[in-house]
């Protein structure tokens, strides 16, 4: 059959911009899918090109068959016992079901047979006829309108002043091309499908466009209408665009980088074009995360930094029009940003007018959670925590510049630029207190209390910002698990992982000396009888974190659990002993080691009592038990050194020795001895040596 390329096109009003990628890859996937599906793509090598501009959604489909193969097929109808008499004859059951089929008594001599005794089956052997284009399009076409990411569905009524639509935006055309020819048949939103589309608002060279082929549509929208369609070339053509401008202009300056900001102008223009524009060098007095969030935020702009990474007083802006003079464009832009960036400087001045530390009562009004209280309560908690680990790590000055941190930390929430632009909590907090004549440790440890972000953020970047940032991560993982207020599914409204997350990262990164369930557990006392102490249930969580992550970073599931299941306290040392174990279980004598400590723990698991780790020299009769003893004199206190040393590494490798004797010891000596003192003895050796080899990870998860 000949196969031809396929095209789709949903002519639409204005897509929302944020959605736009996500609906275009989601409405050609599932088109192609669907036909795939039906058996109507040609060969394997089928490719499928999505395209979406802020008024279309297309999809560009190779090697689409004008009708699927068909196909044979076999039916299983029922039971053999139920389908024939004894004489062999169909019942009324099997002819009913064989009409349904479209077939009649003739069909019966044909049935297969498969199965034995009670399960032998008739089978129908038949051919489905392929699916028609049309039909297999129809079909595809409706599942991918149905089943579009839409993040809010509109409802609107079609010409007829009756029938009601539901959809992204009100769809105004449909085009569907098989190489040259439509597929007339073909029905979407209550459009019919045709060859012709819209260009450019403006700038489009014929209006309407007619598409010629599937396979010219991309050239044409670009040659007639004035239209790049594909999302990934816009974006590409943008970046280049932006380049070149700041090349342009020179000294080094570079358009800033964000790729949300640049997806979101993507989906804003069909035909970019890239413009320089500046303001008034006076507002670069404001600080420059306020200026440059104003500019990506309400206006879409790239404001532009010099090679210091300085904000400078130019920006640039793609527009969507090409103009022989581009004044009236970059004119009309300077007038729309120059009140933005004026409210800016007013809250800037307006804030600094009151120190934070006279807006720590307004906290006292503002809710943080109807069990925990507000944010005043709140910041109350932060500080005692604040002060309890500041206490652990350092000397007065550190508990001071800690304890003022944790109390100022969240005022800037109350102030007019964070109320405007709540993205720069923290940061303007940092700024104010240096108006306020601060210490430029408190005023960094203010900003970098929220640190890290985000995964790969960087942390705080001394120590009071540690601090406050451990304790103010505490008092939210602590505060909302004390109210049993936990993630679920991907469900995590107070993002609850990330700072569990980020404490880890600290304490890791940091290389503190804090023990996880007594850091969880100084927290507690802060909340007094708000909370239930859920330290047991958060220290799993911790654990549960942290295991996925050291697994992302390549460790093996075996080594994590074997370094977990221990429950270190020092999060610091996990690495160590994940290398340590990693190179334990490189060595020739690791399985053995590992297969004999798993059957040493059971054996001490289903022994009664409790097992003391204890031996009687003198009672230890047979040579095997008695040069695992001697061999235990030797190697343990070695490999306990080391350990306490913090060399891991090499008290595992130590204790690799031990295998001889250990092998030994299972094959000659029989622990459950009928003399209760000699059972008792050879437990209490078992028990030494499970002691000495599980103080680093426990071996007996490496036993494959």
């Amino acid at each position: 059959m000949n196969a031809q390329n396929l095209l789709v096109e949903l002519f639409v009003e204005e897509l929302p911009p944020k959605a736009l990628k996500k609906l275009g890859d989601a409405f050609a996937g599932v088109l192609f899918d669907q036909l795939k599906a039906q058996g109507l793509l040609a060969s394997s090598e089928s490719r499928v090109t999505a395209y979406a501009s802020p008024r279309r959604l297309a999809a560009h489909i190779t090697e689409v068959l004008p009708q699927a193969e068909d196909k044979a097929v076999s039916q299983k109808l029922m039971p053999v016992s139920v389908g024939l008499d004894a004489e062999g004859k169909p019942t009324p059951a099997l002819l009913k079901k064989l009409a349904a089929l479209g077939a009649d008594e003739s069909a019966v001599a044909g049935l297969k047979r498969q199965g034995e005794g009670k399960a032998e089956a008739l089978y129908y052997a038949s051919t489905v006829k392929g699916a028609q284009l049309a039909d297999g399009v129809q079909k595809a076409l409706d599942e991918a309108i149905a089943k579009l990411p839409i993040p809010k569905v509109m409802r609107y009524q079609l010409q007829d002043g009756w029938t009601s639509v539901h959809f992204v935006r009100p769809a105004h055309g449909l085009v569907v091309m098989h190489g040259t020819q439509v597929l007339i048949g073909v029905k979407a939103l209550g459009l019919t499908a045709g060859n012709t589309t819209h260009g450019h608002r403006f700038e489009a060279k014929a209006e309407p466009v007619v598409i010629q082929s599937a396979d010219s549509y991309a050239e044409q929208l670009r040659e007639e209408g004035a239209v790049i369609a594909s999302f990934a070339e816009r974006r590409a053509d943008i970046v280049r665009q932006l380049q070149a401008a700041a090349e342009r202009i020179g000294g080094g300056v570079r358009p800033i980088e964000d790729e949300a900001l640049l997806d979101e102008v993507t989906a804003l223009v069909e035909r970019p074009n890239v413009l320089v524009c500046e303001f008034e060098k006076e507002f670069l007095a404001v600080p420059q995360e306020c200026l440059i969030l104003t500019m990506k935020a309400n206006q879409k702009y790239f404001p532009l930094l010099d090679a210091n990474g300085k904000l400078t007083h130019q920006f640039l802006i793609v527009s969507n029009i090409s103009p022989a003079d581009a004044s009236a464009v970059i004119g009309g832009n300077e007038r729309v940003v120059r009140p933005r960036l004026a409210d800016a400087k007013f809250f800037f001045d307006q804030d600094r007018k009151k120190t934070l530390e006279s807006r720590v009562e307004g906290l006292g009004k503002v809710v943080y959670h109807n069990k925990l209280g507000t944010q005043g309560e709140r910041v109350e908690r932060v500080r005692a925590i604040a002060k309890a680990i500041a206490q652990q790590l350092g000397d007065a000055q550190l508990v001071q510049q800690a304890d003022l941190a944790a109390k100022l930390a969240k005022t800037d929430l109350v102030t007019d630029m964070v109320g405007e632009f709540p993205e720069l909590q923290g940061i303007m907090g940092r700024y104010y207190a240096l108006n306020d004549g601060l210490d430029v440790a408190v005023a960094d440890a203010i900003e970098d209390h929220y640190k890290p972000r985000f995964a790969g953020d960087e942390l705080p970047r001394g120590d009071a910002g540690v601090v406050v940032a451990l304790a103010d991560k505490l008092e939210t993982l602590v505060g909302m698990f004390g109210i049993g207020n936990l993630p679920t599914g991907d469900r995590d409204p107070f993002a609850l992982r990330r700072h569990a997350l980020g404490v880890i990262r600290m304490l890791v990164e940091k290389n503190l000396p804090l023990e996880l369930h007594a850091l969880l557990q100084s927290a507690v006392p802060a909340f007094g009888d708000k909370i239930t102490d859920a330290t047991a249930q958060l220290e799993d969580f911790f654990f549960d974190r942290l295991s996925v992550s050291l697994r992302e970073q390549g460790y093996t599931a075996q080594e994590v659990e074997a370094v977990l299941a221990l429950r270190p306290q020092r999060l610091s040392d996990v690495q160590k002993r994940l290398e340590a174990v990693r190179a334990f279980a490189a060595l020739p004598e690791a399985q053995a080691l590992a297969a004999a400590n798993k059957r040493v723990s059971n054996i001490l698991k289903k022994a009664e009592g409790d097992i003391q780790a204890q031996v009687n020299e003198a009672r230890l009769v047979e040579p095997a038990e008695k040069d695992l003893y001697a061999a235990l004199q030797t190697v343990a206190p070695k490999a306990q050194q080391q350990f306490e040393s913090g060399d891991y590494t090499a008290s595992l490798q130590t204790l690799a020795a031990l295998r001889t004797p250990v092998d030994a010891f299972f094959e000659h000596v029989m622990v459950n001895a009928e003399d209760a003192a000699l059972k008792a003895n050879r437990l209490g050796l078992l028990a030494t040596l499970h002691g000495a080899m599980n103080r680093v990870a426990d071996l007996a998860k490496l036993a494959v």
